[in-house]
């Protein structure tokens, strides 16, 4: 696996921002480019990071294509869709987004989110967004959430099997899929199960941690890694037994500081069990 994370530095070079990653000890990042760059500009980022031997995680395309907004869906779709084409020059590893929602919040919870109707809205857009572009070199994906589908590895392998195309890959986010007690004190054999079932498709993973309170009635908190109850070594050794160049990427901290601790923790990790990152 890789470990990555953004950039804070200012990088108007692909040398620039080479160095920028290294410096951090990464060998994955997201991509330090918009969909609108030119063939040439694009070019030149992925030869220097073939070269420098790091690995474009993801191009994200944060959006609501299931907004019930007509002209607020059409341009997510097509966000997604220029995203994805951006992910196909650049050979990164997947566009990402997450399903949307049907509710006026794009990344919240909303009754009808998990209905059969939203299952099968998902499929045909995610079919229209492949589509369009057809890619060879990478795939979309969509980020797990607590929400909206996917939102357990069954519910992700039902979607890859509705969806129905080779381009449709796994971003693994677990944190965001433990949504209630039971999956936090037992966060390891849910992770070892999201690997069972969806080892073979996942082309990227975020970092992050949860942790549990005790105010009532239930309070779960996005933490940096350490800080929390997931259980990393569970995670870094179901992850280290994927592709290589399967990519592990920090989000959600507020300074560089706190990516490095972060970071510094899951270095940890991985030494003692002898993971590479």
């Amino acid at each position: 696996m890789r470990l990555g994370g953004p950039v804070f530095e200012s990088c108007d070079t692909p040398q620039a921002w080479v160095q920028a990653v290294e410096k951090l000890g990464y060998r994955a990042a997201g991509c330090p480019l918009e969909p609108q760059a030119d063939d040439q500009t694009v070019r030149a980022y992925a030869e220097a990071a073939r070269e420098a031997d790091i690995v474009i995680a993801e191009v994200g395309a944060w959006s609501n294509p299931l907004s019930d907004d007509t002209q607020t869906r059409r341009a997510a779709i097509e966000k997604c869709q220029n995203g994805l084409d951006l992910a196909e020059r650049i050979s990164a590893r997947c566009c990402v987004n997450i399903a949307g929602s049907r509710g006026a919040q794009w990344d919240g919870p909303y009754p009808d989110n998990l209905s059969d109707e939203t299952f099968d809205m998902i499929v045909e857009v995610t079919r229209e967004i492949i589509d369009a572009v057809q890619p060879t070199r990478t795939v979309f994906a969509l980020e797990t959430m607590p929400w909206i589908f996917p939102d357990s590895p069954e519910s992700y392998l039902r979607l890859i099997h509705a969806i129905d195309r080779p381009q449709f890959g796994v971003h693994l986010d677990p944190v965001n899929m433990i949504n209630s007690p039971s999956r936090v004190f037992s966060n390891a054999d849910f992770l070892r199960e999201c690997f069972r079932l969806l080892g073979p498709h996942i082309r990227g993973c975020h970092a992050k941690d949860i942790a549990i309170s005790g105010r009532l009635t239930v309070h779960l908190d996005e933490v940096r890694p350490g800080l929390g109850a997931l259980d990393y070594a569970t995670f870094l050794r179901e992850l280290n037994q994927l592709d290589p160049d399967t990519p592990l990427i920090l989000e959600h901290l507020p300074n560089a500081e706190e990516y490095r601790m972060a970071a510094e923790h899951i270095r940890c990790i991985a030494a003692q069990y002898e993971i590479g990152l």
